[in-house]
């Protein structure tokens, strides 16, 4: 059917607590994203609606939202992949779109994450683990990814300081990126302080600095098939690898000290679909929910050998001007992390780069740029690989 194509991409500002509704979060996204595409909403086929729907008060989501952003009579669809719902969601509208069955889809992630408490938020979500098996024993995302962490310290010799290296470039260039919750330095002698904030213990070894905040945000991609991409767009991006994969819910079914099997699944679907390998990869977006997460990207992805990946840091490769720029929005660990809203915010990043468009954090002439977001604890695995 031809190839598919993103023409327009949106994001709200993303804030520790948004005032108004669920619907008004989701039209900040929305809004941007329509007026970059130069669309209305009788142009918009369908719509794909992504969130984690413990974090909403509104029960079916999806309809409300249709409804408020004027996307009534066309059909709508919820996707839920926990923190990778918007780039599931991309995927379906890749899908829909491919197959035919329409011709315009957006793809709009929202969550509201402040409508809770932070304890109901940790143990919500604690909940996207075995509600059987693990969960009811206190496990919560910290702790799960602090086991990552120490088992990739003990195996590859990794230290405190690369994981700091991590924070540090991520607020380097979040204070560059006005949709960012956190828009401040940070230094190495803030993690050697006990009396500074980024220091405090979370899980050991995994520190206040090496964890991403909540946020209530939105974001929005719209996906359209050749004919109109190239009838609408001056610089449409085209989607050229798709992976997806999932693991066992249970860390006990995993192995712990070789990353996650998802990322590397799902990046050699993406790759062998692109038709690409990593060292053809100009900028990427990792999901960088905390910094061992990002270290161990750079691995699962084949941008470094496995325990290479803190060579990669320490020598600044994934810096804007080194060889495989990693983040330069601040990735989560500066934006903040508003959960159905994270894939598009992350695919928003790597449009905006290929087009040429991303401002102070521009990769010189990036012609390949990759998307990778995990739902879980690696429960889920989305990659996805656009082109120029």
């Amino acid at each position: 059917m031809g190839k598919v194509a993103i023409i327009g991409v949106g994001q709200s500002a993303f804030v520790r607590s948004f005032t108004g509704s669920i619907r008004e979060l989701a039209f900040e996204g929305f809004k941007e994203a329509m007026q970059d595409a130069q669309l209305t909403a009788r142009d918009i086929g369908a719509s794909v609606i992504c969130s984690a729907p413990e974090y909403d008060k509104q029960r079916s989501p999806a309809g409300v939202l249709a409804e408020y952003l004027g996307l009534n009579p066309q059909p709508t669809f919820y996707v839920e992949s926990l923190c990778s719902s918007s780039s599931m969601g991309v995927r379906l509208a890749y899908s829909l779109v491919k197959s035919g069955l329409h011709n315009v889809v957006a793809v709009i992630g929202f969550q509201k994450m402040s409508e809770i408490s932070s304890s109901e938020s940790q143990e919500r979500m604690g909940r996207g683990a075995d509600i059987q098996w693990e969960s009811p024993f206190g496990t919560m995302m910290p702790a799960y990814y602090a086991m990552f962490a120490r088992a990739h310290m003990e195996t590859y010799g990794t230290t405190l300081e690369d994981l700091a290296s991590i924070r540090v470039k991520a607020a380097s260039y979040g204070q560059l990126n006005e949709k960012a919750v956190y828009r401040k330095a940070v230094t190495y002698e803030m993690f050697s302080d006990p009396a500074n904030r980024m220091a405090g213990p979370v899980a050991s070894p995994l520190r206040v600095g090496d964890c991403c905040a909540n946020a209530d945000g939105s974001s929005c991609i719209i996906v359209a098939n050749e004919e109109k991409a190239k009838a609408l767009c001056k610089k449409p991006v085209w989607i050229i690898g798709l992976g997806a994969a999932t693991a066992s819910v249970n860390l006990a079914g995993r192995d712990m000290f070789t990353g996650l099997a998802v990322a590397r699944e799902a990046g050699r679907q993406a790759y062998e679909m692109a038709g690409v390998s990593a060292k053809e990869v100009d900028v990427a977006e990792v999901h960088d929910c905390f910094t061992i997460a990002e270290m161990m990207a750079y691995e699962d992805l084949g941008f470094a050998k496995p325990g290479e990946g803190k060579e990669l840091i320490r020598s600044k490769e994934t810096y804007k001007d080194g060889s495989i720029p990693v983040n330069v929005d601040g990735g989560l660990l500066s934006k903040g992390h508003p959960i159905g809203a994270t894939g598009g915010s992350q695919i928003r990043t790597i449009v905006l780069q290929l087009r040429h468009d991303a401002g102070d954090i521009q990769v010189k002439d990036p012609q390949i740029g990759l998307i990778h977001n995990i739902g879980g604890v690696g429960l889920y695995g989305n990659v996805t690989i656009l082109s120029r």
